[in-house]
């Protein structure tokens, strides 16, 4: 059984999510090949494309979105993603037993909660229209008052599938978007392909990967069972911990000194969640800095392949700066190659910016 380095595993990683070098592709290849983008706000996939796909534009991403070619709702850990309609309704219904449990073990949230009474009402007024969530939860409130309101609308959000409604917001979606039924939006209903099909979408996007690294992204456990019935369609290696790793036979496999450009990732990137062991793209001691207490999961960037900072843009009127904040001293050739980098997705981030300015912060 062979055994892949840590730098063999970042480089096999980074080539599956399109980080060794811009691709040409159309946005929903892209998102397909990238197995789905994790959404919490609305302007990180924009983020997220423009650094992976050769002339990337905005308006790609929002006409794929209101042709209803791509989706943002609630997919892998519960959290909103950004999905090809095909990925969601091939895997809304196998990622369900999952959602399911989001709705036990909170305590008085759910109290009182019958969700063979409140899914039916719930689908019945979306049926009418689409609607933000804080208006439905008062819609709800008045069928089910002795049930907490958040717990109403959570509940709803994960047990019933639903899609957010895109406008011409410079993002696609406002703040507090709208939400609609799935089937109707799609006008065809969720099929639900085998766990197995999902493992092996992990593995194309993601792979070389354990069953711990599948279980992470997908929020679905008991996943070494899966992989085990998958084994003779896969390749198996070894890290350097001694893990056992799944992959596909013909997925790509750079050798590690494979050159890897500066790029910029946005918050939440699935590139930073997708594994249980996530040293293939940051080093143990500054995860803490990306991941939060509050699970915040900071915009990175990344040199020779790595996580080596964050960053963050701040607009003051009509002046626009991109800050870096690296973890460590940055060789010159790095602060170049970033600073270029960073330039050209502040110009793409703050187009109207009278000015604009790189920044990084010194240790």
């Amino acid at each position: 059984m062979d055994t892949l380095t840590t730098r063999q595993l970042n480089r096999a990683t980074l080539a599956r999510q399109m980080l060794l070098s811009r691709e040409k592709t159309d946005v929903v290849t892209a998102v397909e090949r990238l197995g789905g983008m994790q959404a919490q706000e609305a302007r990180h996939p924009f983020t997220g494309l423009w650094t992976r796909v050769d002339g990337f534009r905005r308006e790609d991403l929002h006409q794929a979105l209101h042709d209803r070619l791509l989706v943002r709702a609630t997919m892998m850990r519960a959290t909103l993603h950004l999905m090809s309609a095909a990925d969601y309704a091939a895997f809304r219904m196998t990622l369900q037993p999952m959602l399911a449990t989001a709705v036990t073990g909170r305590g008085d949230l759910f109290a009182g909660l019958d969700l063979d009474e409140l899914l039916p009402v719930a689908r019945g007024f979306l049926q009418r229209r689409p609607l933000g969530f804080t208006t439905l939860r008062s819609l709800l409130q008045e069928k089910f008052p002795e049930v907490n309101d958040r717990g109403l609308g959570y509940a709803v959000r994960t047990q019933l599938p639903l899609v957010m409604v895109p406008t011409k917001d410079r993002w696609a979606f406002p703040p507090a978007a709208d939400f609609t039924l799935a089937d109707m939006w799609l006008g065809s209903d969720l099929s639900g392909e085998p766990v197995e099909e999902l493992v092996l979408r992990h593995l194309a996007a993601f792979g070389p990967a354990a069953s711990a690294d599948v279980q992470t992204w997908s929020g679905i456990k008991g996943l070494r069972t899966v992989l085990d019935g998958l084994r003779p369609r896969l390749r198996v290696f070894r890290d350097e911990q001694g893990r056992e790793l799944f992959d596909l036979p013909e997925a790509p496999r750079p050798a590690e000194d494979v050159p890897a450009p500066a790029r910029f990732l946005p918050d939440f990137d699935n590139l930073m969640l997708a594994h249980a062991d996530r040293t293939r793209v940051i080093a143990d001691e500054y995860r803490g800095r990306v991941v939060t207490k509050n699970l915040r999961v900071r915009a990175t960037f990344l040199w020779d392949g790595f996580a080596r900072g964050t960053w963050q843009v701040e607009r003051r009127r009509k002046d626009a700066i991109l800050r870096m904040t690296p973890f460590e001293s940055l060789p010159k050739s790095a602060i170049s190659n970033l600073t270029e980098e960073a330039d050209a997705l502040l110009r793409f981030l703050e187009p109207d910016a009278e000015t604009s300015d790189v920044r990084i912060e010194s240790l």
